[in-house]
């Protein structure tokens, strides 16, 4: 049995807890044992892991890289659990994984850019760059991922490996659920809905500021939409104030978090990711299996998921007018949409499922088992 410890910062409801949920379903359970080691974990996430049979090991948090107590912690677990892969992803995740993982002698040291760092320092960097080099594998979730770790970090490109992330494959459309929502919201069968997924948690990252300026233009050039953002956060206020200010309260819907999205995408007729960074977007990849057309921006992974005028838009970020002049585009044609949507079906089916990704991870691990001649 192959013993895999998967290290991240915080277990909530963010993509990179998704795909190792992922791992735990879908890898085969006769081969590999998971266990993931967390700086914090909250909601549903750790009820679902132990389901899969896998253990979530809280010890707080890091603090800083030379965080003595922490890594003695991390430490432990490794006596315990004797993995022969350690699989760090996010900062901290990484850091805890190479430095603890280097310094108990751990098989196999995996590390995950799961970020599109646009912000990060001159410092972050180099620390990144330094914690890199006991690292068997540096995967990248998307190719600008691995063009940062090749060409900003210089990274050996045979260290480098690219998995794009993968999502799950959405259930049958249920249509009482579907109206109910329609109900809920009083959405009327002539009106066009754009949908957005995702947290509310800063506006330099997502932009949902920009992407509700661009709906009031709709609205008020006297198009039939909805806005409907499936997203909980800190600044829901916040956008709730700026719809009112705008004039188009009524016609922007904010239904707070929502665990199970499948039926609000159902909702939608065009999915719209308007961030002004993202080193995936996997909210995308699940628009497009729900065959949704796209309005993304142009910027890190985003700009490889959606193929431009065939999946959808692809826009300039911080563009208000482009936003809504594509958003109008899809609006006005709805042969344009199913097109859009079933090439963008067909396209994640081929590359962004959640099968995919298990079976890219599940290939490493035992290549590289197989390499470095891991007695198992």
């Amino acid at each position: 049995m192959i013993r895999v410890l998967h290290v991240l910062d915080t277990i909530m409801s963010g993509g990179v807890e998704r795909r190792r949920l992922s791992l735990a379903k879908l890898l085969d359970n006769t081969k590999f044992e998971l266990k993931i080691l967390c700086a914090h974990a909250a909601g549903p996430f750790p009820d679902e892991f132990a389901k899969y049979g896998v253990e979530v090991i809280v010890i707080g948090d890091l603090h800083s890289v030379v965080n003595v107590k922490q890594h003695k912690k991390v430490m432990k677990v490794i006596d315990d659990y004797k993995p022969h892969i350690i699989h760090g992803a996010v900062f901290e995740g990484i850091t805890m994984a190479s430095i603890n993982g280097f310094f108990k002698r751990v098989p196999i040291i995996i590390l995950e850019e799961t970020s599109d760092p646009q912000n990060r320092r001159w410092k972050g960097h180099l620390l990144l760059k330094l914690l890199s080099l006991p690292a068997d594998k540096f995967i990248g979730v998307s190719p600008s991922s691995t063009d940062y770790l090749v060409n900003t970090l210089k990274i050996s490109k045979n260290k480098v490996q690219l998995i794009n992330n993968g999502v799950i494959t959405p259930e049958a459309i249920n249509i009482e659920k579907v109206n109910a929502i329609k109900k809920q919201f009083n959405i009327s069968e002539d009106q066009i809905i754009i949908g957005s997924v995702g947290r509310m948690a800063q506006d330099e990252h997502k932009r949902y500021s920009d992407l509700i300026k661009a709906f009031a233009l709709l609205v008020n050039k006297g198009l039939k939409v909805k806005l409907m953002l499936v997203s909980g956060g800190k600044l829901i206020d916040t956008y709730k104030k700026l719809a009112s200010e705008l004039g188009i309260e009524d016609d922007v819907i904010f239904t707070g978090y929502q665990n199970e999205t499948s039926n609000y995408y159902y909702t939608f007729d065009i999915f719209s990711l308007v961030s002004a960074y993202e080193a995936f977007g996997l909210v995308l990849a699940e628009a497009m299996l729900h065959k949704l057309p796209i309005v993304a921006t142009r910027v890190g992974g985003m700009r490889y998921i959606v193929e431009d005028n065939k999946t959808g838009f692809l826009v300039e970020k911080y563009n208000v007018q482009e936003i809504a002049a594509k958003l109008e585009l899809l609006c006005n044609d709805i042969n344009l949409r199913k097109t859009f949507g079933q090439n963008g079906y067909e396209r994640a089916m081929e590359n962004y499922t959640e099968e995919r990704y298990v079976k890219d991870i599940e290939s490493l691990y035992l290549e590289l088992i197989k390499q470095k001649k891991v007695k198992i």
